[in-house]
């Protein structure tokens, strides 16, 4: 049976764009074509998209795990799924067995719940070593996130803690991104969110993911305006500028931000917009050229293709 790439979409949780990349720039998949050139996959085709993605998020690089056989990828997930846990060593000498990353959410969850600033660092020091950086952004630092932020919605914690877990990931992931050595032709990335968008999580896992990626960040922080956002980009020579839209979902000044920002960054200085109201200002990203990212994935997939694109 054959899929169109939307299906293949909705089965995988990978995003179109990220299929198109990881199918040209890395040959993961051959799918075939419609006489009206329309992309259609096998079923073979789909499950290998869906064992690549599940590799990513386990922490392996894509351009590793595409040269891996269909079979040999099965193995890798399986042998993650039930090999015998290797022991964790802590900063006191100690070891401890590694938890699934799901126990790895809820145990950081709690200590953001108790504003347990020191529990909060340690846990997250062993769940880096554990997942590394990459993993460790999709499968903690990301839905960590997510679930404090529908908290925060729900009221059942408060702005306090989503603030404190903000700033304990920009100053945990900012140590870490400096551990990244860097090329002296690394492009740029500038992070920020435009005035109106006080949530910061997203903008600081971005700004961890593209460092990872060997990309030079430069980090603004939250609430500029566009014409700041600009400067700061045409002076560090930024090839994209990345912000995060997360809240809220209705702001009526935010589409004349986002046009100004348009305006007034040079033609080649892309525009990538990611967060959960993205698609609540959809017209106006379309309308000034901006790339929707869906996940931390597709934010790979984007930055490796500007990166080749120069």
């Amino acid at each position: 049976m054959k899929h169109g790439i939307k299906a293949v979409s909705k089965r995988t949780g990978l995003s179109p764009h990220v299929i198109r990349i990881w199918e040209k720039r890395y040959g993961a998949v051959q799918p075939s074509r419609t006489d009206t050139n329309r992309r259609l996959y096998s079923d073979e085709e789909v499950e290998r998209l869906d064992l690549l993605h599940q590799a990513t998020q386990a922490g392996h690089n894509i351009s590793q795990a595409v040269q891996l056989t269909t079979d040999k990828l099965r193995e890798l997930l399986l042998g993650a799924a039930f090999a015998a846990p290797e022991m964790v060593h802590r900063s006191d000498g100690t070891k401890r067995a590694p938890v699934p990353a799901t126990q790895a959410v809820g145990e950081c969850l709690n200590r953001v719940r108790a504003l347990d600033a020191n529990g909060l660092d340690e846990s997250l020091h062993r769940f880096v070593v554990q997942f590394g950086h990459l993993g460790f952004l999709n499968r903690v630092v990301a839905p960590l996130s997510q679930e404090v932020g529908e908290l925060w919605r729900r009221g059942e914690i408060t702005a306090a803690h989503e603030h404190f877990l903000s700033a304990a990931l920009r100053t945990f992931l900012g140590r870490t991104a400096r551990q990244f050595a860097l090329t002296e032709n690394a492009p740029t990335l500038l992070v920020a969110t435009p005035t109106g968008q006080l949530h910061e999580l997203g903008a600081v896992m971005v700004q961890a993911a593209a460092a990872n990626l060997g990309w030079r960040v430069t980090y603004l922080g939250v609430n500029l305006p566009a014409a700041e956002i600009a400067g700061a980009a045409i002076q560090n020579r930024a090839r994209a500028v990345a912000l995060s839209l997360v809240y809220p979902e209705d702001d009526p000044n935010l589409a004349g931000e986002l046009n100004s920002l348009r305006r007034y960054l040079p033609s080649e200085v892309r525009i990538l917009a990611g967060g959960r109201a993205c698609e609540a200002y959809r017209e106006v990203l379309a309308r000034i050229g901006a790339h929707r990212i869906a996940d931390l994935n597709e934010l790979g997939g984007v930055l490796d293709e500007l990166r080749v694109a120069a």
